[in-house]
């Protein structure tokens, strides 16, 4: 029978997704085959798998970390919110529908089944498989038709490990709080406690520990210390951006957008020595002086265009195009540098066409086949390979398509104005290509090093399991997967 577990957190943004991801990596090196599994993930960071369909970005890490290629069934149902009160609902990996928070909750009892469909698939070919909750359990207030936490763990029967954030403070009330809510038999499905993200002397909190484990009955896990290199692995939720990284003479600024999609795209140029990459946050002017202001994609293309004419970095943008920036777009920032972008169907709110930035002479047209595949492209200006992956509605057209960034399979990618100083692209993904990113950078002057960026991801994906083999107590965590609930 394959072995499961399920690291649930006593709040959001405890590490679950790090936790899961260096556990798969602890396992799978010691030989057994690991897979990741997220019943619901609501994220705008996807990946696209293989065969062409979308998970969660956190997932697609835990697959590497596993040593295989990611899978749909490694998150069967991802939200991707596209406005306050409403989310795109994938079913493994592909667009059901768009739901309003109060209508989703009906839903769930149908989703339920796809989520043990996944589930099973996997547990056919896994000896272990390592779940990640979503939030917390302790919001008892969402538990009627719950899929993602405890409801999950019950349908499929998932002993649960809970894991409590003590960097933020008040992890024991957490802790202790979390087993006092939940009714007895979602309590009796935790199993054990790990305590993450300790700054200092952990000894320091074994009274902290001892009153957990003593109040609860839980096995305790461990103590686990700050992991310094985390924020070299993709993150998955936009609050863990970066607002600065590097201190490099080459400046790329890019705007915070309220629905900022793919935002891993940063990553590598954020790992990059001889660059610095800067996030602007509403409320703060885009710098004139930057080299490249990158707009990136979005989930709301139309409406946070709205809203980066109402920060006023329009302005700034066209002020920073006069000092001699360059400017980039990628998916949602591409359409957004165009003439015009027409939405005839309401796909993204009232029908209707909105101006955009004319930066570039095209026009975007939103349409209801979304396009989700990895894409091989071969960079025009260097011959640079890159493989990168799309993800959008929307068909762009217009004469600076005559300029285009890439070839896919002969046929042209992207667009660039006659004076090369603005580009667009719909390829997600493509820094992570070392040839190609420096290729890039160096045609803007900024040098370009020789950083192995995906060899680094893996180095540290190493030092994680390293970090967690040394403070958790993985074989208890193992023999608990073994017994069951």
């Amino acid at each position: 029978m394959t072995a499961s577990v399920m690291i649930q957190g006593a709040g959001s943004n405890v590490g679950k997704s790090m936790l899961v991801a260096g556990f798969c990596r602890v396992f799978a090196r010691r030989g057994l085959t690991v897979r990741p599994f997220k019943p619901q993930n609501m994220s705008n960071n996807a990946a696209v798998t293989p065969d062409g369909a979308e998970i969660g970005r956190a997932q697609a890490m835990q697959a590497m970390a596993c040593g295989v290629a990611p899978s749909v069934h490694m998150n069967p149902i991802l939200l991707k919110p596209e406005s306050e009160t409403g989310a795109q609902v994938i079913v493994q990996g592909k667009r059901m529908t768009t739901a309003r928070a109060r209508d989703y909750a009906a839903l769930k009892p149908q989703l339920l089944g796809a989520v043990l469909d996944s589930f099973r698939r996997l547990q056919a070919e896994a000896d272990l498989i390592l779940v990640e909750g979503a939030g917390s359990p302790a919001e008892v207030n969402l538990r009627a038709g719950d899929i993602a936490n405890m409801g999950f763990a019950q349908a499929a029967r998932v002993p649960v490990v809970l894991a409590g954030d003590i960097d933020r403070g008040g992890v024991i009330a957490q802790m202790v709080g979390t087993q006092a809510v939940l009714d007895a038999g979602d309590a009796s499905l935790i199993k054990g406690f790990v305590i993450n993200k300790f700054r200092g002397d952990p000894r320091l909190f074994d009274d902290g520990y001892a009153l957990i484990a003593a109040r609860t009955g839980w096995t305790g896990l461990g103590v686990i210390p700050w992991f310094p290199l985390a924020h070299r692995l993709p993150a998955e939720d936009a609050a863990d951006l970066r607002r600065k990284s590097g201190a490099g003479g080459f400046r790329v600024a890019v705007p915070q957008l309220d629905r900022i999609a793919n935002f891993d795209d940063l990553d590598p140029l954020m790992a990059e020595p001889g660059v610095s990459v800067e996030i602007i946050p509403p409320g703060q002017p885009l710098p004139v002086e930057a080299d490249l202001i990158l707009i990136p994609g979005s989930k709301s293309t139309i409406a946070d265009l709205a809203r980066f004419r109402e920060q006023g970095w329009d302005v700034d943008l066209a002020a920073a195009l006069r000092r001699g920036a360059r400017v980039m777009g990628l998916c949602g920032g591409y359409q957004m540098l165009g003439r015009t972008i027409s939405d005839p169907d309401g796909i993204e709110g009232a029908p209707g066409t909105v101006q955009g930035l004319g930066l570039l002479a095209v026009d975007t047209v939103m349409t209801p086949e979304k396009r989700v595949t990895l894409t091989r492209a071969v960079h025009a200006a260097s011959g640079e390979a890159a493989l990168g992956y799309e993800i959008h509605i929307g068909r762009t057209e217009g004469a600076d398509r005559a300029r285009p960034l890439f070839l896919v399979d002969g046929t042209d990618e992207g667009a660039m104005r006659a004076d090369g100083r603005v580009m667009g692209s719909y390829l997600h993904g493509l820094f992570s290509a070392d040839g190609f990113r420096k290729a890039f950078l160096r045609g803007l002057g900024a040098g370009g090093s020789d950083l192995a960026y995906a060899q680094g991801v893996e180095e540290t994906l190493e030092a994680l399991a390293d970090h967690l083999e040394a403070h958790a107590d993985c074989e208890a965590l193992l023999r608990i997967a073994r017994a069951g609930a």
